[in-house]
């Protein structure tokens, strides 16, 4: 009987794996594939749950590797939810649930294409599932931790399909082929305290923040590339605290957060952020403190190979041509394509992280399907 990818995201809904729970999610997937003759070994680090599962020979001469997350961001106002959010609710199509889209019903459906794949057409080759539950939170436990263990362990994937919603208004119209890096710089700029009616005696630092703001966010990092949009810097916040008219106050903190193409590194974006600050810090005789936070470096897989496999599938299984796109935030491909190649491609992301989440059923066995198709190109070709 064939494994129901709905039916499984179905389960995989009603366990409340909000970040850093594990919420049962990976005890049941650990089970389901267990008992589809895949090895399986948790690989939790600091308390951050993980799962990899193996089906074939380590050290196959082709093994085939999908990556996803079983952990979802919090409910927010559970009120405001039409079903409750780990009710998994069925209506007129539509599959309701926190971690529905994202991306419980995509692990589902890889982990379903992979049971019934190796049941019914064995490989010449292994299968390789790597599932984390801190794809939502810090990230520094989750995948990473699974890839540092396989490294240990002599594991590995020649390929890899991150199975994140990619399409943006049917199955089959995108697949991802890079992102974007993004990182955050926190600014203190700070003066001296005073009255306001006493200027000579302070410094005051908000002209200085203004300006800095001014300098970051209208310079042109670039113009784009053939596979990246340009760049962008947002100010994101500026907080002084101060309740007083009359004060000038001693220190206010700036928050930029950057997107950016594989023009740049996170240390050449830190390197330029910090020349900034420390020119406007001359200029106004003010002191500025920057804390960069680099979430992940830009990346590509080029077009070639693994790209023309994907499309090929969808092609076959939707006719469809998916477009090869970098859009979008960050995602775990970030770390597995430094293991090996990379691209994401998964459903329609119908209000991810947002009230009433939730995925057209349909949508999760045609994801099923065209899982299979790739697994069957691959070890056919």
């Amino acid at each position: 009987m064939p494994t129901d990818p709905a039916a499984l995201t179905t389960a995989l809904v009603r366990c409340p794996s909000v970040t850093p729970e594990e919420g049962g999610a990976l005890q049941l997937l650990e089970t389901t594939l267990s008992a589809a003759g895949f090895t399986c070994t948790r690989v939790d680090r600091n308390g951050t749950p993980n799962l990899f599962a193996r089906w074939g020979t380590k050290g196959a001469e082709k093994t085939f590797g999908f990556n996803g997350h079983t952990d979802v961001v919090p409910v927010g106002d559970e009120g405001a939810w039409t079903h409750p959010p780990f009710s998994a609710h069925l209506e007129d199509g539509w599959l309701y649930g926190r971690g529905a889209t994202d991306m419980k019903s995509g692990v589902a459906a890889f982990a379903a294409a992979a049971i019934d794949f190796v049941k019914d057409t064995p490989p010449d080759g292994a299968i390789v599932l790597t599932i984390t539950g801190d794809e939502e939170g810090p990230g520094r436990d989750g995948t990473i931790a699974i890839l540092d263990w396989m490294e240990q362990a002599g594991e590995r994937m020649d390929v890899c399909i991150v199975g994140e919603p990619t399409c943006p208004k049917v199955i089959g119209d995108m697949i991802k082929i890079g992102r974007r890096g993004s990182m955050t710089a926190h600014f203190e700029v700070i003066g001296k305290q005073g009255h306001s009616a006493y200027l000579h005696k302070t410094l005051n630092p908000m002209p200085a923040v203004a300006l800095l703001a001014h300098r970051l966010s209208s310079h042109t990092l670039d113009e784009g590339t053939d596979h990246f949009d340009p760049s962008t810097l947002s100010v994101t916040t500026i907080d002084t605290g101060n309740p007083a008219s009359n004060v000038i106050p001693a220190r206010t903190r700036m928050t930029v957060n950057l997107r950016f193409n594989d023009l740049h590194t996170g240390a050449s974006l830190t390197d330029w952020l910090r020349a900034e600050a420390d020119r406007v810090a001359e200029e106004t005789g003010t002191r500025i403190e920057m804390r960069p936070h680099i979430s992940g470096e830009a990346f590509l897989t080029p077009p070639g190979d693994l790209s023309k496999l994907v499309s090929g599938a969808v092609a076959k299984a939707t006719n469809r041509q998916p477009v090869l796109s970098t859009t979008g935030g960050t995602s775990d491909a970030r770390f597995v394509k430094s293991h090996c190649p990379a691209v994401e491609f998964g459903l329609v992301g119908h209000r991810m992280h947002e009230v009433d989440e939730r995925v057209w059923v349909q949508d999760i066995h045609d994801l099923k399907r065209i899982y299979t198709q790739i697994l069957t190109d691959y070890f056919t070709g």
